[in-house]
């Protein structure tokens, strides 16, 4: 396995990578769009909602949870998972930084 060079990046840089990489699949998509739908839900009900098995849905829980994306409680033996506003203000703050330089660049591209 090759080494990563993220250390040659900004702690930034790493964190926002790290979010839409999470993201980049459609699975985690839809777990995210139904997260905000029901406001919050336990794993089972996710599982119902998609066309994968329980131990797939799980992966991409943990996917989104180790990038900050949705935070979990647990709730008895289930956990009731939501999304974490803070992750998608800096998403769309990072975005909106980038928007706003591209507003204020002449309409030259190569």
């Amino acid at each position: 396995m090759g080494t990563t060079k993220t250390d040659l990046f900004t702690h930034e840089q790493n964190e926002i990578a790290s979010i839409l990489k999470a993201i980049a699949h459609p699975a985690r998509i839809a777990i995210l769009e139904y997260l905000i739908q029901v406001d919050s839900c336990i794993c089972g009900d996710i599982v119902n909602e998609l066309p994968l098995a329980q131990p797939t849905v799980s992966q991409h829980l943990k996917e989104l949870k180790n990038a900050g994306l949705i935070k979990g409680s647990i709730e008895g033996t289930s956990i009731c998972y939501c999304v974490d506003k803070n992750s998608v203000a800096r998403i769309q703050a990072y975005f909106s930084g980038v928007s706003s330089k591209l507003d204020n660049k002449a309409d030259q591209c190569c």
